[in-house]
């Protein structure tokens, strides 16, 4: 039988080759929108990883420089406390004379006592030898006492000069501090100071730089993490006032004081000489003896000699370093007794300071300037000034804890067709016309970009509860997440105004 074989019209075979061109063109098509897809994902991923890593290594930079102002403020008020020492010392020293002197006066009145019973026996009994005698006594500690002052005054100079040094390595480290500042701003400003550079060349080597809008808006973070400094954010705390600042010194300094300096005396006061005591208590006099009744002492950074011993911490600028000490004594010998008081104050200050034992200095005490005695901006060479935190007590801005920014771009398809042949092309495109009409497909975007946010923030560990402060190092650095109102300003900063509309467009995920 023949063979039946249904046969196909040529029209029909013709339409199922087209069918197939075509099917193999959108073949062609989609592979090359999967490799420029997957070369732009690659690049837009790398990107926003250099970002991220900028943004946390620009943070960490500030962190450390807080840490620094931490550590240097410390030092700096360890330098209050080292000058409250040396007052500590000055007024121990100076008190031997007034202790001296004291015990004379004591001894007048033991003369006096004599004298009277010498007249109750007219004149004709013991008594009014022993009236004679005891101003001998008077004069040999009177003697006694210019005796250490002259001791006292030749340790003046060496005592100003302590002063004098430890004031200047205030202002020594608060300039470096200002050091600090100055570089750890550039950096944030440029992202590429202090070696951040390196990460551009590591991570994203055809990456951009920092946008400089951007790093305008890390330094003003910067800036206004710092009482005292222009801070040009909207919405930020003024600057606290000079006395204000002063105030957190002098007490951090008080508070620092070891406790021979903060509260020292005794009856006797075993940190005065052996020596001295016998020679005060029992050796000059020769017969009886003298006690001392009460005796203390303390050096503190204060407003007025009345602070030293009062809590003045509200309102103490800490203007003068003062020693103080003061007490009384009683002395018997013979048939009489007497008793008197002394006191004695070092004073340390910029208008000529103060020291009650005339004798026993040689000249002013003022190479002291005070705490904070001038701006922040102006602080260098002189004014003791210091980096404090400018605290916020809004939480919806960290409570004052600096944020820090990233945004940078980079083209996302290659420069060069030839290592990337799937672009086809230097536009990435593909033109298609039928008929009249014509279409265009580009196969990857040209460029992309990737924004970043860090925070500074201060975590001691264990105490939450403790305020951030720039005087314990426990600032840390971490990425963190945006805020729909922050990614907008950082948009308009870096001049996109599309996407920062669209980061604003509520319930947008970021």
């Amino acid at each position: 039988m023949p063979d039946k074989q249904s046969l196909v019209k040529p029209g029909k075979r013709g339409q199922a080759l087209v069918l197939a061109c075509l099917s193999l063109l959108l073949l062609a098509v989609m592979m090359l929108l999967s490799f420029n897809l997957s070369y732009a994902l690659r690049q837009k991923t790398q990107l926003q990883q250099h970002s991220d890593a900028l943004a946390y290594s620009m943070a960490v930079l500030e962190a450390r420089s807080l840490n620094y102002f931490a550590s240097s403020n410390r030092a700096i008020a360890a330098s209050y406390v080292t000058m409250n020492n040396v007052h500590g010392y000055m007024a121990a020293a100076s008190v031997t004379s007034a202790m001296m002197d004291a015990a004379g006066d004591a001894f007048l009145q033991i003369s006096g006592v004599e004298g009277g019973l010498c007249g109750m026996c007219n004149g004709m009994c013991d008594h009014c030898i022993h009236a004679l005698e005891a101003l001998k006594i008077k004069k040999d500690f009177n003697d006694e006492a210019e005796k250490y002052q002259n001791k006292i005054k030749q340790q003046d100079d060496d005592f100003n000069k302590a002063v004098k040094h430890l004031d200047k390595m205030m202002d020594i480290i608060h300039s470096s501090q200002r050091g600090v500042f100055d570089e750890t701003a550039k950096a944030l400003g440029d992202g590429s100071s202090l070696n951040l550079s390196k990460l551009r060349s590591i991570n994203a080597p055809k990456s951009s730089e920092l946008n400089s809008g951007v790093g305008s808006l890390n330094t003003a973070e910067y800036n206004c993490a710092i009482d005292g400094k222009d801070c040009s954010i909207s919405g930020k705390p003024a600057n606290s006032s000079n006395k204000t600042r002063a105030v957190m010194m002098a007490q951090a300094a008080n508070a620092s004081r070891n406790e021979w300096a903060a509260k020292r005396g005794g009856t006797p006061p075993t940190y005065l000489n052996t020596e001295f005591l016998n020679r005060l208590m029992s050796e000059i006099q020769g017969e009886g003896s003298t006690v001392i009744r009460s005796h203390d002492g303390t050096a503190k950074t204060v407003k007025n000699e009345g602070e030293l011993d009062n809590d003045g911490s509200t309102g103490n600028d800490g203007s003068k370093s003062a020693g103080h000490e003061h007490g009384s004594l009683f002395s018997q010998w013979k048939h009489g007794v007497g008793t008197s008081g002394y006191k004695v104050i070092v004073v340390s200050d910029s208008d000529g300071g103060e020291h009650t034992q005339e004798e026993a200095h040689s000249e002013s005490h003022n190479f002291f300037e005070g705490t904070h005695k001038g701006e922040l901006a102006s602080c260098g060479s002189t004014g003791n000034c210091f980096m404090s935190f400018r605290a916020d007590p809004d939480p919806n801005r960290d409570f004052g804890q600096p944020h820090v920014y990233s945004y940078v771009t980079q083209r996302l398809r290659s420069e060069s067709v030839t290592e990337a042949p799937w672009q086809l092309n230097e536009s990435a495109s593909v033109r298609f016309k039928h008929g009249d009409r014509e279409g265009k497909v580009t196969l990857a975007a040209d460029e992309g970009a990737a924004m970043s946010k860090a925070l500074v923030y201060y975590h001691r560990l264990g105490h939450w509860s403790e305020p951030p402060n720039m005087f314990n190092p426990f600032w840390r650095a971490k990425l963190h997440p945006f805020t729909p109102e922050e990614a907008a300003n950082v948009l308009n900063e870096a001049g996109n105004s599309d996407a920062a509309e669209m980061a604003s467009t509520p319930r947008m995920p970021l």
